[in-house]
Order: C-alpha cells, then structure tokens, then sequence
C-alpha cells in the first residue's frame, strides 16, 4: 500500500473540496448570472434572502410614516399643503435612469465585459449621488422659502421621508461603489455577481419607494 504525505494529503482535500466532495456541496453552476460555485462561497439564494428581509422592514417603516401622514392630516386643522421644490420632477428622473443604467452594467457583467460593467455601475452611483445632491438643493429651496423641519406638520413630514429615504439611498450607493471598485479575483465567500445581484435588487426598490414617496407628497397635500 503506497502512502502520501501529509501536503499531498491536504492537497487533495482541497482538490475534493472544490470539486464538490462529500458533505461539502460541491461545485455548482447557475448560481445567478452565470457564476459558478465551489464549496466555501455561500449560495446566492442566502444573500437575496438576507436584503429582501432588509427591505421588508424598511417598507414597514416607511408605511408607519405614511399611516401617520394621513392620519395626521386628517385629524388636525393646522395643516398646510406644501408645495414641492420643482427639482423633485429632475431627482425623480434622475434616479429612475439609474435603474436602467444599473442593468445595463448587469448586462455587460454577465458577458464579461468589464469595463463595460464599470463604466454603467459607475455611472448608476454618480446618478445615486445627483439624486442626493437635488434632495438638498430640494431642502435648501424650502429653507429658502421659511419653511422648516417645525414649521408646519406637512413641511416635517416632508423633511422626515425625503431624509430618511436619502439616509438609505446612501447606503444604496456606498455599496455600489463597494462592488464596482473592489478586487474580486480569488477565491471568496461572495461572488461579483452575486454582490451586483443584491445591490441591484435594493436599488430597485429604493428608486420604487422614492417615486412612492414623490407621489404621496404630491397628491396627499
């Protein structure tokens, strides 16, 4: 009986643990967008899991806001309606072209075109940025005009679901910058694409709740 050594021993460990040996899961393919998997990389399924229950709640704190909204407006006479900075219609725009964007990245990362991936991710995070650049300006507008976070409950409410939605919208695009920029040769827990996959599904939804947020502004004054 021939022996091994113990380097040639682990070496064909990790061999058998990448291949897909017993008790490991094994080597998979069509894990989201053509990747593939070895053992150590955590299914993709766990990470869309993750951000859709992150989503979950932070849907139900923006319809607490909204059930407030209404009922405040409907219970109080002291409400006045606010008229909207007219750069909310350009931020709104704005931030729906970097949905499209967005995929069109997607698309050239599923072909393996980097630079093609880079050049439309980079530019869905520059739009992000734009978009919270014109809340400002949107905030500055209304300082402008006397109308403050105190000044009237329709104003408040204003400033309390354009910030909390930009709060979030920030971390939508700290992590667009983190998956466009970061190193992913080797082997990691996370894939690039998987990574592009779950920051493209919270991206999604935070341009869906901002136009949800817009027209509630709009047409609950």
């Amino acid at each position: 009986m021939t022996t091994k050594t113990a380097t040639e021993e682990l070496d064909v460990l990790e061999l058998h643990s990448d291949l897909g040996g017993p008790g490991n899961g094994g080597l998979r393919s069509g894990g989201g967008d053509g990747e593939a998997w070895n053992a150590s990389v955590v299914p993709q399924h766990a990470y869309v899991t993750g951000i859709v229950l992150g989503m979950a709640s932070i849907l139900m704190f923006f319809l607490a806001l909204t059930s407030s909204f209404v009922v405040r407006k409907g219970l109080s006479n002291d409400w006045v309606p606010l008229t909207l900075p007219p750069v909310l219609w350009v931020n709104t725009l704005v931030l729906v072209a970097s949905s499209f964007t967005l995929e069109l990245a997607r698309s050239g990362l599923r072909r393996a075109a980097q630079d093609e991936f880079r050049r439309w991710w980079s530019l869905t995070a520059a739009l992000g940025l734009a978009f919270l650049v014109g809340q400002f300006l949107a905030w500055r507008q209304l300082v402008a005009a006397g109308l403050y976070i105190s000044t009237n409950p329709s104003s408040a409410f204003f400033y309390l679901m354009t910030g909390a939605h930009g709060l979030h919208l920030l971390g939508g695009v700290i992590a667009l910058v983190f998956v466009g920029f970061r190193r992913w040769e080797g082997r990691r827990r996370m894939r690039q694409a998987t990574a592009a996959k779950v920051a493209g599904i919270y991206w999604h939804f935070m341009g869906v709740l901002w136009v949800y947020l817009f027209l509630l502004l709009l047409l609950g004054q």
